[in-house]
């Protein structure tokens, strides 16, 4: 596996990651969802059951409604404070969801200059301090890729792709793993609103974690 053992593994992003987290967003010992009910307590399962004795430390920084612009403002005390072996980011859904359910308010909107401009400087900034990097691209439920919601996310989701090789970084394509799940089941039957998937959404997106680290 690319985690070596004792590693500290953060993973940073928006409602996707959260997945209602306890604030530590580390395992508890009384059973609370330190790490929500997402990817990240899936990834955290299939480690700690398949690798025990590499005592991975797992900690979730998610937060619901995030854009790149809040994750560029809790960056030092979520990221850099933290001092990661391994950083994952996804982070971008919103970014492009504000544009469509909230049009008349463009301050809310990330268009894509910003978006890989500050996505950009974060990595810039952190890079040299971690030993591995993870970018996965936002992603939407839905198979028309001419839809106009799914055309942008495809958008950010390559901006990602080429920060990724910029970087140095595993690229995790969760939109390619949303679109193979819709090619059996309905996407109202994932997420009922194209956007938070439930737990077999879930589990493929950490299933393409696991498979991008060499976990699986």
């Amino acid at each position: 596996m690319k985690i070596a053992p004792h590693s500290k593994f953060v993973l940073i992003g928006d409602s996707i990651t959260d997945a209602g987290r306890d604030p530590s967003g580390e395992a508890t010992p009384w059973g609370a969802p330190g790490h929500g009910h997402g990817y990240v307590s899936l990834i955290e399962a299939w480690l700690g059951a398949t690798r025990p004795q590499d005592r991975i430390r797992i900690i979730n920084r998610g937060v619901g409604g995030n854009t790149v612009r809040d994750l560029k403002a809790r960056w030092q005390t979520d990221v850099l404070d933290l001092r990661p072996d391994w950083l994952s980011v996804m982070i971008g859904v919103n970014d492009v969801w504000r544009q469509f359910d909230t049009p008349l308010r463009p301050e809310g909107h990330v268009l894509i200059e910003e978006y890989t401009a500050t996505l950009d400087e974060l990595l810039t900034r952190t890079r040299p301090l971690v030993k591995g990097l993870i970018l996965a691209t936002p992603f939407v439920f839905d198979t028309h890729r001419d839809e106009p919601m799914r055309k942008k996310i495809d958008t950010y989701g390559l901006a990602v792709r080429e920060l990724a090789k910029k970087h140095d970084a595993i690229f995790v394509d969760i939109q390619a793993a949303v679109d193979a799940l819709l090619v059996h089941t309905p996407a109202t039957a994932l997420a009922w609103d194209r956007i938070h998937p439930n737990q077999t959404g879930h589990m493929a997106f950490a299933r393409a974690f696991l498979k991008a680290i060499d976990a699986l």
